[in-house]
């Protein structure tokens, strides 16, 4: 059987060809996160999230026709090595890990509240409130010694030990 029958050329594709693109797509692009590690889909950073979205908007061309198959998953490989490299290395050098990943910023620490970066991550008194309530189990802010906002976007918390009766 021709192989441009069942694979097709350009963006004159069936169903049928599409469909086999779309099989291949599936495994190469499986092959591509088992090469960027566990961690681009557990952490949900903006870093990691870079690599999922590239790698999603990316792949689909091939399987429509848009763009060459074989340069597309050469580049989408070179964007994971690159995503796993920089992991890698962030891992042990500070500062590749800062510029890579960003920092935390504290919140609410030793009963101050820092309004400035509320204001610039767009966090309310009942964001800071809710992180109390669903991780600490408090029902305000004021009630935990520490909030921050995390690199991975998230709220974390430090609570006071619970007092004995």
């Amino acid at each position: 059987m021709d192989l441009d029958a069942i694979w097709g050329h350009g963006r004159d594709l069936d169903a049928t060809q599409m469909a086999v693109r779309a099989f291949v797509v599936f495994f190469v692009t499986l092959a591509l996160v088992r090469l960027s590690g566990r961690r681009s889909f557990a952490r949900r950073t903006a870093f990691d999230n870079i690599i999922v979205i590239t790698l999603g908007a990316v792949l689909s061309r091939p399987i429509y026709g848009a763009s060459p198959f074989w340069p597309i998953v050469a580049a989408s490989t070179a964007m994971v090595v690159i995503h796993r490299l920089l992991g890698i290395s962030s891992a042990s050098v500070a500062i590749i890990e800062r510029l890579v990943k960003g920092r935390s910023f504290p919140l609410w620490k030793a009963g101050q509240l820092d309004r400035h970066a509320m204001i610039r991550h767009e966090l309310s008194i009942g964001d800071l409130d809710a992180a109390a309530r669903m991780q600490a189990h408090r029902a305000h802010f004021t009630d935990v010694l520490e909030i921050h906002l995390e690199t991975s976007g998230e709220l974390s918390v430090v609570s006071a030990p619970e007092s004995e009766t």
